[in-house]
């Protein structure tokens, strides 16, 4: 099934509205003031580690919570301490993360916040820097993954080849794409669309739909290389 290109109008995404934007299978976060605010410091290329991490890490949260959101859920009924019933609910399965390396695993953290006991799989997909095609190098998931609802934590979303070759090995480890959430903090039109034209019913949240790709597959107005400015591996530029 083919969808054509999905790109938010630009007043959709500027207007700071407080609520979040579904566009078929794509969640934008609510880009509010405090969102932009966040970008402000993790974006800027100065920023101190520190900054940027925490910075980051608060983005992810707010990532991590919608994409649970976006799980189905079966009604639930528990007794408050009044006596009284509360129709409430919970996850209708059990809930995985898995981690595209490494900048994935910046994500972890935060779910483990969220749920301590979440297993959590790996998969090590590098771009080859000449033909910029995937690579696959390794993966490890939970035995049982096809049980669970996956959040596949992937913070850069570029060209869409990497996410996908993701989500194929999740495909042949038996889970259905229909029970993946993609979290995501960075996405270009042109991998989002090429990522809906091959998965349709992939789910995705980010926090930013970015203007596009330069020449080197690079986001526009991008944030660098997200996985080594996380764990401190970049080389600082010259003030």
């Amino acid at each position: 099934m083919n969808r054509a290109p999905y790109l938010l109008p630009e007043t959709q995404i500027r207007d700071g509205q407080d609520r979040v934007t579904a566009t078929g299978s794509v969640t934008l976060l609510p880009q509010t003031r405090q969102l932009r605010a966040l970008h402000t410091v993790i974006r800027d290329r100065h920023a101190r580690a520190a900054d940027f991490t925490r910075h980051s890490r608060r983005i992810i949260r707010l990532l991590l919570e919608t994409g649970i959101g976006l799980l189905p859920f079966d009604h639930h009924q528990v007794t408050t301490p009044i006596g009284r019933t509360y129709d409430g609910l919970r996850l209708a399965s059990g809930l995985c993360g898995v981690s595209v390396v490494r900048a994935g695993e910046s994500m972890e953290a935060e779910l483990r916040e969220l749920d301590p006991g979440v297993p959590i799989g790996k998969i090590l997909i590098q771009r080859d820097r000449q033909t910029k095609l995937p690579q696959l190098y390794f993966h490890s998931l939970p035995h049982d993954i096809a049980d669970h609802f996956v959040l596949l934590m992937e913070p850069m979303l570029g060209t869409g080849g990497s996410l996908l070759m993701a989500v194929d090995v999740l495909r042949e480890a038996g889970v259905d794409p229909a029970d993946i959430v993609v979290v995501n903090l960075l996405a270009s039109p042109q991998g989002l669309a090429a990522v809906q034209a091959a998965c349709p019913e992939l789910k995705i949240v980010t926090s930013s739909i970015e203007e596009g790709l330069n020449e080197d597959a690079f986001m526009i107005p991008g944030i660098g290389d997200f996985g080594d400015r996380y764990f401190g591996t970049e080389r600082r530029p010259a003030r």
